[in-house]
């Protein structure tokens, strides 16, 4: 019997058909140990001993696992083709050690980037050993983020309180982020103007040209800076007789892009569908683990962590073909398209993503995905086919022209290009991040030179520059690519480490540095500047690169990173709280503190007026105050300036004529109808919340109108006569019958929401009860039958979606969801538990009585090297033992053996830092 290891079980039931009888497929579920959330698991004093803890959830799947190895004769690790994927195996194999499982068993590692019959099979043929290079720079990163972590995200606790973390790569996105922000509160528009005149041919064809001259000089975009130039020089084209120069027209090829790298795939997938870089991965780990084709589940694309570039010679042929089918002969270039990757760092040990089977046309396969799901296959068809594709050849034709006024002779031109075969643009077009208007793709009539021009309109438009966007999520992932910061497989989990914490905002897709990841950055800036710097986190990312190449040891470079870090964290630990806000005022003034229309000072208290206004910290981060607190109680939030903190008159009430004002209030914007000077003694101005998806600034009169009006009445109950109302709360819209409240739901509007709707959903609240669940058993969604066990369905429960059946519970994974889950895979679920031993016993069925607990400690499920084994044993039995501890690759030290037998409390805070990856 040969045992197999992959991540997922989808992925384990697959690959278990392929192989047939002689081989068992069983599922790591991904990483199965890591570094507990607690100081010590990394010790930089014994040469980075590492301290690898099993996850609880995973001790029992490695049980099995050591129990299947038990008649087996082969070992294969076969989890992902990439450096965690590495990991996982090494993990896996030093954990069966550790159990005494691995006897004469032979052990092999393979990969395949694609879950296909062809692949797996061909794998198999071709095993390896462990890439111990591979496995040395996931310690090293792991290591690099435990401590980054662990160590800088404490100091941001006590120095700015408010702050959450820190993170090696996170906090280098964060102030890529907020360096845009500083450009944008910086930049001052400069006016400018243009010249652009409509000339017709002796024809009649219309066509545009810009003035780019004058008497001799060439006028570029800013030149012409005032109203005043512009007049004058509008005066001499109105009196101008226009003649055509020259006339060029030039061949031009446009290549097609590569095939989808990760980093790629999630920039056009963000900016051709909105889908966040976190949602484009999930969606295509789903893709890559494939879906039932005729009766055998078949991967649809290759595997989607990759920086490659590159496609298999195979998948190239039938490109070929496809093309040649679809497009035809004219389509097809005359020899195969290879590509090199142009990013920073790149990796280039895996295929492009590209999908398995060139010949399932996104048609074909829309009916058997969702939504999403077929819109990507789709993305990655269209540009696997396109980069396959012949060029597009194009003709760009510029005109000049001469425009003479009496002795005064000025300069037009128009350009414009023309598509002569449209190759690879007949197919597919890159998004772009930031559309403008392009001059060059106007298509132009004939003309020749000495022709003469007649002017029909003119038109002079004042300009001002704008400052740089802000960044998108595909921009940001670029830029990070560019730069070399981070590998495009984290770029996902760094953007939502971002928005969770709350240092960063998606609206209308920009990303908008928030006030509490400025502060961060700032502080960072100003006491860890170097561990901010981009070139720094780069030329870091080339290290560990250089370790899985085998070029360095991995102990040296964190090291070579360690002496420098907790030198700098050592020396910020005696600074006052106060003096941190000092440096952090100073920073930020420009952002804090804005310019006074009226030219006063800018830290001048509004409330008191002999004050002045500073940097403050509190329980819920930074703010800013008044230096005669307490008698002077003027706060307000940092940034003055937003929308947000700023009164904004939006319009009138046609019904009372009052005005409708955008405020800013302590706990957050609002929306108020009149002042108070309008209303009576005792009245209050009508005011109405905004809602949390929208920000101020999106706020116009016509909803402001219709938020005031809330809440509103729908119509009265059918049964009790009572009036059934909807608006907004602190949880969201509701409608609300007596005293139930009922949530609306995707979908529902609460502006328009009707009144049969509205009952539906006070009697489903009803239903469920005050703690939102049913009264009475969950019947769930019925999924079939149980062989033994009977009825199957999907439920969800407290601590998220689960099957059921006969009694017996079975927790839904996190790669499958309630919507996607299968019969077969459910019932595989149940089966898993009941040999655990979980689950209800069926109705009559003896119960055994529970056995006394004992004072002793558990015993751990993974026997821990005898050093550190004895350390434990001498602490007290109050203090249970972690479920496995063992140390990676490092001698054992008194050092280590105290870290592991005293494992400091698990804090909240701890645990948070101990997420703070990448």
């Amino acid at each position: 019997m040969n045992i197999v290891i992959v991540e997922s079980p989808a992925k384990a039931k697959t690959i278990n058909k392929y192989l047939g009888a002689s081989y068992e497929v069983l599922a790591s579920f991904g990483h199965v140990r890591d570094l507990p959330a607690k100081n010590g698991s990394v010790d930089p004093e014994a040469n980075f001993q590492m301290i690898w803890e099993i996850d609880p959830k995973a001790a029992g799947r490695l049980n099995d696992i050591a129990k299947a190895l038990k008649g087996a004769d082969r070992l294969i690790l076969a989890t992902d083709p990439d450096r965690e994927g590495e990991a996982i195996s090494w993990h896996v194999l030093e954990v069966l050690k550790e159990k005494r499982a691995i006897k004469d068993h032979k052990i092999e590692r393979v990969v395949f980037n694609a879950i296909t019959k062809q692949a797996v099979t061909e794998a198999m043929k071709n095993p390896r050993q462990i890439d111990g290079a591979l496995v040395d720079a996931y310690m090293a990163r792991r290591a690099l983020d435990y401590l980054v972590g662990f160590t800088l995200s404490p100091v941001l606790w006590r120095k700015l309180p408010g702050a959450r973390s820190a993170g090696r790569v996170q906090s280098v996105a964060l102030r890529l982020v907020c360096d845009r922000e500083l450009e944008i509160e910086k930049f001052i528009p400069r006016e400018y103007w243009s010249l652009v005149a409509t000339l017709t041919t002796p024809r009649g064809d219309a066509f545009e040209a810009r003035l780019i001259g004058a008497d001799g000089k060439k006028i570029q975009r800013l030149d012409i800076g005032t109203g005043a130039e512009a007049e004058e020089l509008k005066k001499a084209i109105e009196a101008a007789s226009f003649t055509v120069s020259t006339v060029e027209a030039k061949p031009a090829r446009r290549n097609p892009h590569a095939p989808f790298t990760t980093s790629t795939l999630q920039q056009e997938a963000s900016r051709k569908m909105g889908f966040a870089p976190a949602h484009t991965m999930r969606i295509a780990q789903r893709l890559y683990e494939g879906i039932d084709i005729g009766g055998e589940t078949t991967g649809l694309i290759t595997y989607m962590r990759t920086d490659g570039v590159q496609i298999d010679g195979s998948a190239i042929t039938q490109a070929r073909q496809v093309i040649g089918e679809d497009y035809g002969k004219a389509y097809v270039p005359e020899a195969p398209r290879q590509y090199q990757s142009k990013a920073k760092n790149a990796q280039e040990a895996h295929e492009a993503i590209r999908p398995t089977d060139l010949s399932r046309r996104p048609a074909e396969m829309r009916r058997r995905l969702d939504t999403d799901q077929a819109r990507l296959y789709e993305l990655i068809w269209t540009r696997t086919i396109a980069s396959q594709m012949e060029s597009a050849e194009m003709e760009r034709t510029t005109v000049d022209i001469a425009a003479r006024a009496g002795s005064r002779v000025l300069e037009l031109r128009a350009t414009g290009q023309v598509i002569k075969f449209d190759g690879f643009l007949a197919l597919y077009q890159e998004g772009k991040d930031d559309d403008g208007d392009d001059e060059d793709s106007r298509r132009l009539p004939a003309m020749s030179e000495g022709e003469a021009l007649k002017r029909q309109e003119l038109a002079v438009t004042q300009h001002f520059t704008e400052p740089p966007p802000r960044f998108s999520e595909a921009s940001l992932v670029k830029r990070m690519e560019e730069l070399g910061i981070g590998r495009p497989s984290t770029y996902a989990s760094i953007l939502q480490v971002l928005k969770d914490r709350g240092y960063v905002r998606l609206e209308k897709k920009r990303l908008h540095g928030e006030d509490k990841g400025r502060v961060v950055v700032a502080f960072l800036e100003n006491f860890f500047a170097r561990y901010v710097e981009y070139d720094f986190t780069a030329a870091l990312e080339e290290q560990l690169d250089r370790i899985s190449n085998n070029e360095i040891s991995w102990q040296q470079v964190l090291q070579d990173f360690w002496v420098g870090f907790i030198g700098a964290v050592n020396e910020i630990k005696d600074l006052r709280v106060t003096q941190v806000l000092d440096a952090l005022d100073d920073m930020l003034g420009p952002h804090i503190y804005p310019a006074r229309a009226d030219g006063g000072d800018v830290r001048q208290c509004p409330t008191c007026g002999t004050g002045k206004l500073n940097l403050k910290a509190g329980k819920f981060g930074a703010f800013v105050g008044c230096t005669n607190y307490p008698e002077c109680r003027y706060t307000r939030p940092l940034a003055a300036d937003s929308e947000a903190n700023a009164d904004r008159i939006l319009g009138k009430d046609p019904e009372t004529d009052r005005d409708v004002v955008v405020k800013a209030g302590r706990f957050g914007p609002y929306i108020q109808l009149g002042e108070p000077k309008d209303y009576a003694e005792g009245e209050k101005p009508k005011r109405a919340g905004i809602p949390k998806n929208m920000s101020p600034s999106d706020i116009e009169l016509d909803l402001a109108l219709k938020l005031l009006s809330l809440p509103r009445e729908i119509g009265k109950h059918p049964e009790t006569g009572e009036p059934i109302t909807a608006g907004l709360g602190r949880f969201g819209p509701f409608v609300r019958h007596e005293k139930t409240y009922a949530s609306l739901e995707a979908g529902d509007e609460v502006f328009d929401i009707g009144l049969n709707r509205a009952v539906t959903l006070i009697a489903e609240k009803i239903l469920k009860g005050p703690s939102g669940r049913r009264f009475g058993a969950d019947p769930g969604k019925p999924l079939g039958d149980h062989p033994t066990l009977g009825g199957v369905a999907v439920k969800s429960g407290r601590y998220g979606a689960y099957v059921t059946s006969g009694g017996v519970n079975a927790t839904i994974p996190s790669d499958k969801t309630q919507e996607t889950i299968t019969l077969e895979e459910a019932i595989a679920l149940i089966d898993e538990r009941v040999a655990k031993g979980g689950g209800k016993p069926k109705r009559g069925a003896k119960q055994k009585a529970p056995a006394k607990k004992s004072a002793a400690k558990p015993k751990s499920d993974v026997t821990a090297p005898k050093p550190a084994k004895k350390a434990v044993a001498k602490k007290s039995a109050a203090k249970p033992k972690t479920d496995s501890i063992s140390k990676a690759r490092a001698p054992v030290t008194p050092a280590a053996k105290t870290s592991a037998a005293k494992p400091a409390p698990k804090t909240p805070a701890r645990k948070s830092a101990g997420k703070a990856r990448g």
